[in-house]
């Protein structure tokens, strides 16, 4: 349930965010936020940092047959446990948002800009990051009690 809950929640964050953007931001418009955040409302075509660009229909696709990927190891229980669950909400939330991006507009809204250099992402980009980050926190755990549990054994 956490999984669903978490997907849901990034997906409906994540679109309302674009929705405020593409309403109260000119294309291009770079609004001051705080010394460490700037939004800046770009259409990004194609993937991070704007490489391969023309290709969001591809990448919706790939965005497809990731969720699907994520829900098929789900269900076959390779991914269990509260922060895999946590993760895989994260990931298929944030590829879900932008897979709609991709398929409606042929292009990906992206706003949220760190500093200088770090290129221009959105919430569902973040959520992306979050997942990845959950999902690599369950694995070092996993290990290091299964690593403890065989030296408990010995």
């Amino acid at each position: 349930m956490l999984f669903y809950m978490i997907s849901i929640a990034v997906v409906l964050i994540d679109q309302i965010s674009k929705i405020c953007v593409r309403i109260f931001m000119e294309l291009g418009e770079t609004v001051p936020f705080h010394r460490l955040l700037e939004f800046t409302y770009i259409e990004n075509s194609g993937m991070a940092r704007g490489l391969f660009p023309g290709y969001a229909r591809l990448f919706a696709v790939i965005a497809i047959l990731f969720v699907a990927g994520i829900m098929y190891y789900r269900k076959k229980g390779e991914l269990r446990g509260k922060w895999m669950d946590i993760g895989t909400g994260f990931l298929a939330g944030g590829a879900i948002g932008n897979g709609i991006d991709r398929v409606i507009f042929g292009s990906v809204t992206d706003f949220l800009a760190f500093g200088s250099g770090r290129g221009i992402m959105n919430l569902a980009d973040m959520a992306i990051n979050i997942g990845v980050l959950c999902m690599v926190f369950a694995m070092v755990r996993a290990y290091v009690m299964e690593r403890s549990e065989h030296k408990q054994q010995a």
